[in-house]
C-alpha cells in the first residue's frame, strides 16, 4: 500500500514540475497573437436546426388544403346506352343489342345543398349519373345544365344533410409559380391529391383563341377531369379539364378552367338555364414583333384592334380600328386569350374599363358589354340579328340575317339563290328571333337528328334544307 501511495505522489510531483517548466521557459517566448477577421472562400456552415426552421417557414403546408378538399371532391360515374358491335347473330336475326358504356371522372361540391360542378365531357350523353362521396355514400344525380364551349356542367344530388363543399377562389389573383393541389379520382383511385405549381395562365390549346386555361405541373390523369384545383388555402381556383399528352396520360402539364369562368357559368345556368355572354365587339390579333413592325409600333404585347363590330359596346364607346388594348379593369392584356378569358367572367350590361393606346396616348374608355348579336351556324357561316328593315324586305317579323358565308359552302348556297343578306327563319322547326334561339336549337338537337334549316331565297320563298 505504501508503494502505491509513493508512486502516485511521484507522478503528481512530476506533472507539476513539467507544467511549471512550460510556463517559465516556453510560454513567455511565444509572441502575442492579434485577433483578426479571417476571409475565406470556403462555405459558411449554418447549424442544422437553423436550416430546418427556415425551410419550414417557406415550405407550403398542403395538409390543411388537402383536408378541406378531399370530402368536397366526388367520384362521378356516367352510364350511357350505346349500340353494341354487330355480331353474326345480328345478321341472322336482324337485331343489334344496346349495351351500357360506363365512364368515370370527378366533380366538386360547391354548395351544402348538393350542387356539383364537373366537366361537360364527363357527363356527356349520360343516361344515368352516379355520385360517390369520399365517405362512400352513393347518390343519383340530376343534370342541371351544361356549357360545351367551356366544358363545364352543373349537376345536383339530394342528400339528407348538408354536404362539405369548396368555396370559389379568385383565379384572377392566382400567380405563376404559386403552389396548387389537384384533387380527383385518376384511374378510379378515389381521393387522390397531387401537388405542383401554376406554370402559365390564359393558355389556349385550341389555336382558335377560344380557351383560357390555368396550366399546372400537378399530375393529372384520366379520371381527374372535373376535379378540383385548389390553392394552399384550400380555395377552388380551377376545374381540372385536360392534359397535354401523346398517349392520354400525364407527361408534365395539365390544364384547368379558371374558377372565375366556372363560377360565372354555374351562376348563369342556375339563374337563366343557359350561359349569358357579354361581348366587347372588337376584332383583331395579339401583338408580336411581326405585327408590331407591320403597324409601326414598338409594343409587342397587347391586343391590336383591326375592326370594331357594329351595334356593339365597343362601337358605342368609341373604340376604333388601330387602338391597342393593354388592360381591361385590372387585368393585363398581353394576348387574345387574356382578353377572351376575362370577358367570359362577365355578363351582358356589365361595364368594364378598357385601357388602350391610341396614337401613342393612353386612354381609359368605359364600355358596356352587350349580348352577342352574331353566331356561326354550321354549313352556312356567320349570321346576325336582323333589323326591322332587313325583315321588312321579306314581309316577316323573325329570322337571322346571313352576314358572311363560310367559304366552303358559299358556292352551294349561291347556286340555290341564297345570298349574303338572305334570312334564316327556322332551325329544326324552331323560329329564330335572335342568335340565342339559333344556338339553343343547335344545342338541343339530338345526336342523330339532321340539321334542318329554313331560309328565304331570292324569290322570297321559304325553302327547307336538310344536312346530315
Amino acid at each position: 500500500m505504501k508503494k502505491i501511495l509513493s508512486l502516485v505522489g511521484v507522478s503528481v510531483l512530476g506533472g507539476l514540475l513539467t507544467l511549471g517548466g512550460y510556463k517559465l521557459f516556453i510560454e513567455k517566448q511565444q509572441p502575442e497573437q492579434l485577433a483578426v477577421e479571417q476571409v475565406s472562400d470556403l462555405p459558411v456552415y449554418v447549424p442544422t436546426n437553423t436550416t430546418l426552421n427556415n425551410s419550414a417557414a417557406i415550405t407550403p403546408n398542403f395538409v390543411e388544403a388537402a383536408e378541406k378538399s378531399l370530402d368536397a371532391v366526388v367520384h362521378v360515374k356516367n352510364t350511357a346506352i350505346v349500340s353494341a358491335p354487330i355480331t353474326m347473330g345480328d345478321y341472322f336475326f336482324g337485331r343489334s343489342q344496346p349495351r351500357a358504356q360506363v365512364g368515370t371522372g370527378s366533380g366538386v361540391i360547391i354548395s351544402p345543398t348538393g350542387y356539383i360542378v364537373t366537366n361537360n365531357h364527363v357527363i356527356q350523353n349520360a343516361n344515368e349519373i352516379s355520385i360517390t362521396l369520399n365517405n362512400n355514400k352513393t347518390y343519383m344525380a340530376e343534370l342541371v345544365g351544361t356549357d360545351e364551349a367551356t366544358d363545364i356542367a352543373l349537376i345536383k344530388i339530394e342528400a339528407d344533410e348538408d354536404l362539405p363543399f369548396l368555396a370559389f377562389g379568385d383565379s384572377d389573383n392566382a400567380k405563376i409559380g404559386e403552389w396548387v393541389l389537384a384533387v380527383g379520382n385518376p384511374f378510379n383511385l378515389n381521393s387522390t391529391v397531387t401537388a405542383g405549381i401554376i406554370s402559365a395562365k390564359s393558355r389556349d390549346l385550341s389555336g382558335r383563341n377560344t380557351q383560357s386555361f390555368i396550366q399546372t405541373d400537378a399530375a393529372v390523369n384520366p379520371g381527374n377531369s372535373g376535379g378540383a384545383l385548389v390553392n394552399t388555402e384550400g380555395n377552388l381556383i380551377g376545374i381540372n379539364t385536360a392534359i397535354s399528352s401523346r398517349d392520354g396520360s400525364y407527361i408534365g402539364y395539365s390544364f384547368a378552367v379558371p374558377s372565375n369562368i366556372a363560377r360565372k357559368i354555374v351562376n348563369d345556368i342556375m339563374e337563366y338555364g343557359n350561359v349569358q355572354n357579354g361581348i366587347l365587339g372588337v376584332v383583331g390579333s395579339a401583338l408580336n414583333s411581326q405585327t408590331a413592325e407591320q403597324i409601326g409600333t414598338d409594343m409587342t404585347e397587347g391586343f391590336y384592334v383591326s375592326d370594331v363590330t357594329e351595334d356593339t359596346g365597343a362601337e358605342k364607346a368609341g373604340i376604333k380600328s388601330g387602338d391597342i388594348i393593354k388592360k381591361i379593369d385590372n387585368v393585363e392584356i398581353n394576348k387574345f386569350s387574356d382578353l377572351s378569358g376575362y370577358l367570359k367572367t362577365k355578363s351582358p350590361n356589365d361595364e368594364v374599363k378598357v385601357t388602350l393606346i391610341r396614337n401613342g396616348n393612353k386612354e381609359i374608355v368605359p364600355v358596356t358589354l352587350l349580348k352577342p348579336s352574331q353566331t356561326i351556324i354550321q354549313t352556312i357561316g356567320m349570321v346576325k340579328n336582323a333589323s326591322k328593315t332587313d325583315l321588312k324586305k321579306f314581309d316577316i317579323d323573325y329570322g337571322l340575317k346571313i352576314y358572311e358565308f363560310d367559304e366552303r359552302y358559299k358556292a352551294y348556297w349561291n347556286r340555290e339563290g341564297i345570298k349574303e343578306g338572305s334570312i334564316v327563319t327556322r332551325i329544326n322547326g324552331k323560329k329564330l328571333y335572335s342568335v340565342d334561339d339559333a344556338q339553343n336549337a343547335i344545342k338541343t338537337r339530338s345526336l342523330n337528328e339532321p340539321l334542318q334549316i329554313e331560309v328565304i331565297n331570292s324569290q322570297g320563298e321559304k325553302v327547307v334544307y336538310n344536312f346530315r
